[in-house]
């Protein structure tokens, strides 16, 4: 691989698939050195392309006759549809042609997809997918929130360092705060897995804080957030609903009488700020940590704007060297 980043994007997963992907690729190649490789239905992306002007060095098109859809049964999918657009950018990865592989598509296939075809890098037990998610001060990486529903302690403890890995050097925070989601702060608190599982972050060489509770995580107590991806994706299901409810009352509320229409318009800067702190858009997609090549699963709603911030943490994975920290890391 050169020092140019070469992303392979899925052109055809996610609901505004093709357009919003392609019109992300076209503005994230004008922004870094890359090299982007759309794939999948190679007329229909390049119809997209024929609206922009680009370097045509930077975009590059593999054609892919199939496309799994969110209906399908993840593993039968990539077992069965080879020449679908997530498989073949996951080959890409695997086979090295490709630094990342980004899709907006079905989650469960890429899950499986990823642990299948890329594999896990060698000593992690589990690979592990992990948004970032708003809090007070900024963001906390949820690990995991999909890809394990049942997990072991020693998949926590691993979690827990790469999710440090990921925070540290993508996100620039020194020394992470490690959190155990748990039911309350007190050590023997939990279940059997968090309570075998605290003993061994705790002996790990992080900056563990030990058990947090689900309220604490909106304050932003902990930096990288553990937990089996049962409750993850609780969490991030219902910060997702709430987040948008909450938009939902406040804008009701301000539309209620004329005093707070007012009110609201003279406060309209502040409001905007508010939602751009809660923007997923930023980083574009959560990472699945523990493979042999980064894959990165972007919202299903993701725009234009969205893919672009995906590349974006592609080319900062590959420059930090995350695959090849976490790898040194766990066989430490």
């Amino acid at each position: 691989m050169s020092d140019q980043t070469i992303v392979a994007v899925d052109a055809m997963g996610g609901d505004h698939a093709p357009h919003e992907i392609v019109k992300g690729c076209v503005e994230a190649a004008q922004q870094f050195n890359i090299k982007v490789i759309l794939v999948g239905d190679e007329n229909q992306i390049n119809n997209e392309l024929s609206h922009y002007s680009y370097d045509q060095s930077r975009i590059s098109i593999i054609h892919a006759s199939e496309i799994i859809t969110m209906e399908e049964s993840p593993v039968t999918a990539i077992r069965k549809k080879k020449d679908s657009s997530m498989v073949v950018g996951l080959n890409l990865l695997k086979q090295k042609e490709a630094d990342a592989f980004i899709s907006a598509g079905s989650t469960g296939a890429l899950l499986a997809g990823g642990t299948f075809l890329v594999g896990r890098i060698k000593g992690v037990e589990r690979p592990a997918l992990a948004p970032l998610i708003p809090n007070k001060k900024g963001f906390s990486l949820l690990i995991d929130c999909g890809a394990n529903m049942d997990s072991k302690p020693s998949y926590l403890a691993q979690f827990a360092q790469m999710g440090s890995i990921y925070m540290e050097n993508i996100m620039g925070i020194a020394s992470p705060k490690v959190g155990l989601v748990n039911v309350g702060a007190e050590k023997e608190k939990g279940n059997q897995l968090t309570k075998e599982a605290y003993p061994l972050l705790e002996a790990l060489d992080l900056n563990f804080i030990g058990n947090i509770e689900a309220r604490d995580i909106p304050y932003g107590k902990a930096d990288v957030v553990v937990c089996d991806a049962f409750v993850g994706n609780i969490i991030l299901k219902y910060t997702e609903g709430f987040g948008l409810s909450l938009f939902d009352i406040i804008k009701e509320e301000l539309l209620r009488s004329t005093s707070s229409k007012i009110g609201a318009l003279l406060s309209k800067s502040a409001f905007k700020r508010v939602k751009n702190r809660f923007d997923y858009t930023e980083y574009g997609g959560a990472p699945m940590l523990g493979l042999q090549g980064l894959v990165v699963k972007a919202h299903g709603s993701s725009n234009a704007k969205a893919i672009a911030s995906a590349i974006r943490q592609a080319v900062k994975f590959k420059e930090q060297k995350i695959v090849e920290q976490i790898e040194q890391k766990i066989n430490q």
